[in-house]
């Protein structure tokens, strides 16, 4: 290929996609939603709360796409398949798959860990990440890129009992690998992100004096991250500039799993 900037830079566009993201409500999903508009998708967005999900639909539209907004519980099999036909029919096709949509559930130790709460946890972050993949397979073209937010969890612990979260967003890893095999003959890359410690919803009531000792312990770049460092990442994966990446599973962590 040609190194000229017009040519190089386009690789790294989404101009004339259409990419669907789970979990848009809130955090990482608002930044993915927003990254992926800046660089040229139009996006379909889905969460649980529909309020909320309207005001990242007004945070897309500013950057000038178009965007579908739908109340979707990914544990739903029919709310992931209308999420995927919301995007074939009112934008015309499902090119990117960003399967966003989780829950960190509650701390229980594995002893007391009530079984309904065990099965939440994996309903959403495992089996959600799968109905929505399946449905955006049967209408994927070659060329398009699932990308799962799995976590640092699944290959680390926080030394807090969290078996149900880390045990599904390890499933996501293997889902990715499985995936990745299995569509890569249909042009399909499936990839996983795997975040850290980040500034969003989730972690809105850890202390200044938290942080810091959360920081000096576990990140080595000495900072929690941007939810816009994910969004980066999730653009890079949607694109061309990744396309000989398929079954991978990328850290943006600040360095937890060196540690």
């Amino acid at each position: 290929m040609e190194f000229d900037e017009p040519t190089w830079a386009a690789k790294f566009r989404l101009d004339g996609k259409v990419a669907v993201v789970t979990g848009a409500s809130s955090g990482l999903g608002v930044a993915t939603a927003q990254g992926l508009a800046a660089a040229g998708a139009d996006v379909v967005i889905g969460a649980r709360r529909l309020e909320m999900l309207e005001d990242t639909k007004t945070l897309v539209e500013k950057l000038g796409r178009r965007c579908v907004a739908r109340q979707t519980d990914v544990t739903d099999v029919d709310d992931c398949t209308a999420l995927v036909n919301a995007a074939v029919d009112e934008l015309g096709g499902c090119d990117v798959l960003v399967n966003n949509a989780g829950v960190g559930g509650d701390y229980n130790p594995a002893t007391e860990d009530p079984p309904e709460h065990f099965r939440s946890v994996v309903d959403v972050n495992l089996h959600g990440s799968y109905w929505m993949a399946q449905a955006a397979g049967r209408v994927m073209k070659p060329g398009s890129s699932v990308i799962n937010i799995s976590s640092v969890m699944a290959l680390t612990t926080a030394r807090m009992p969290a078996s149900a979260y880390s045990a599904s967003k390890a499933a996501v890893l293997g889902l990715t690998r499985d995936l990745a095999a299995q569509w890569g003959e249909k042009g399909i890359r499936v990839n996983s992100i795997l975040p850290g410690v980040f500034l969003t919803e989730a972690t809105a009531n850890y202390s200044p004096n938290y942080q810091r000792k959360l920081i000096d312990a576990r990140v080595p770049i000495g900072r929690l991250g941007d939810p816009a460092e994910i969004a980066s990442t999730v653009v890079f994966l949607a694109s061309d500039a990744s396309g000989y990446i398929t079954g991978a599973s990328i850290p943006v962590d600040g360095g937890v799993l060196l540690l």
